[in-house]
């Protein structure tokens, strides 16, 4: 079964069984949960997240358009339901961008735990549209038509946007004192 294509575990899904669906579960949500992560920069609030994306999954099965890819489908799914989770968040609350570390290291442990922390408040400075296409690309490895896919734009409209994307998250780096070398 772990051979099989997404469609048709998503056939066999749709035929009541619930051991394909496991299997789809179990293929996606490392990256369901990393894009989530990529764009909430909130181990929990992704787990959350993660969690209804398979409900959604599950629900809106039947609704599935075996013409297009199943992972394009699901990281759509994923992608609203982030962009839904941080519009819930409250605007005024300060996000920690702090990532603990107990074990001691060298100044070259420092400096990269500093820059992707740099990186990290850069990405969540971006609006969600430029963070999406950074996550789908850089951090998803992502083909321009496979973003399109997802979405839902022309893949012109996609480069472009993750070229102002990049533009802006160098000039958000910038300003907090990182400048790529």
């Amino acid at each position: 079964m772990n051979d099989e294509s997404d469609g048709a575990l998503v056939t066999r899904t749709c035929n009541g069984e619930v051991r394909a669906f496991e299997v789809l579960v179990r293929r996606h949500e490392r990256t369901v949960f990393n894009a989530a992560l990529r764009m909430l920069h909130d181990r929990e609030e992704a787990r959350d997240v993660t969690q209804t994306v398979f409900l959604k999954v599950y629900e809106h099965l039947g609704d599935y358009d075996p013409s297009y890819r199943f992972y394009s489908w699901i990281y759509r799914i994923a992608l609203n339901e982030s962009i839904k989770a941080l519009q819930r968040r409250k605007t005024t609350a300060a996000l920690d961008f702090e990532t603990p570390d107990g074990a001691p290291g060298p100044d070259g442990i420092y400096d990269r735990c500093q820059l992707s922390d740099g990186v990290a408040a850069a990405m969540m400075s971006l609006r969600t549209e430029y963070r999406a296409v950074i996550v789908l690309r850089h951090f998803m490895d992502c083909s321009y038509e496979d973003m399109a896919a997802i979405l839902e734009l022309p893949e012109k409209t996609v480069k472009s946007r993750l070229f102002s994307a990049r533009q802006l998250l160098k000039t958000a780096m910038e300003s907090k004192g990182w400048a790529p070398r």
